[in-house]
């Protein structure tokens, strides 16, 4: 059924604003990160390098595209679609620097050295250094491919909900709350002369009626002055004596 494939837009959107600042942060960070001293060397603010394109740009600017995908989408092959290309630029702020150096022998592309700086609370310069190393790459990464994998769940995700509506016809054309549309019951009809349906009236208080449900019953044999049967008559006359 053609409407199963759409869902509301709303189920992706914590996933996906969650992974368009992810990329952000994976793209920006080693251009924003020396006015901090955390950063990668060269120890230079907005200074390009080729690393930088391909190991931190390129997959920040994939993380934040497919979460603007998850984001507006309400199509199920396109949400999953930009669930795994998030993932996937996720996957390249991983293994992103050893794959370039060792499986495509570029030895020019590098991310870099991390600084060797202290930090308030931090003992030594080595601890200082693997924070950036998970803030510049590991972290973001792995934070990407956890928040893609989640949107591809719920994006692959089929409710009981999902199925009633397309049943009915509803193609999520608005935003409208999961719960069934509510319908407003007919009045309900009463039989005349009684009382309408509602709360009950309070002893003493219920209106009277026009008329009676039954018409009183008439005798079909008129009564007497004196309230007695009329003494029945003989078709031959009375006895004489």
């Amino acid at each position: 059924m053609a409407e199963l494939a759409r869902i509301p837009r709303r189920r992706g959107g914590l996933c996906g604003l969650l992974l368009i600042l992810l990329g952000v942060w994976g793209a920006l960070i080693p251009f924003i990160g020396p006015y901090f001293k955390f950063a990668y060397g060269p120890d230079k603010a907005w200074a390009y390098t080729s690393g930088r394109l391909y190991l931190s740009i390129l997959p920040g600017a994939a993380a934040a595209a497919g979460g603007l995908l998850v984001l507006v989408t309400r199509s199920r092959a396109a949400g999953m679609f930009g669930g795994l290309l998030a993932a996937a630029g996720g996957a390249w702020f991983i293994a992103g620097a050893g794959i370039v150096d060792t499986v495509l022998n570029q030895t020019s592309i590098t991310p870099g050295t991390p600084l060797a700086h202290g930090a308030a609370g931090i003992s030594s310069s080595a601890k200082w250094m693997f924070l950036e190393e998970i803030g510049f790459f590991t972290g973001v990464g792995i934070l990407v491919i956890f928040f893609g994998a989640i949107a591809i769940g719920r994006f692959s995700m089929l409710s009981a909900r999902d199925a009633a509506r397309a049943d009915s016809g509803d193609n999520y054309g608005s935003d409208s709350p999961d719960s069934a549309d509510e319908v407003t019951p007919a009045p309900a009809t009463t039989a005349a002369g009684q009382f309408p349906a509602g709360p009950r009236p309070f002893p003493g208080d219920e209106p009277t009626q026009t008329q009676d449900r039954y018409p009183a019953s008439t005798s079909q044999f008129p009564t007497s002055p004196s309230g007695q049967y009329p003494e029945s008559t003989s078709p031959f006359g009375t006895k004489s004596e």
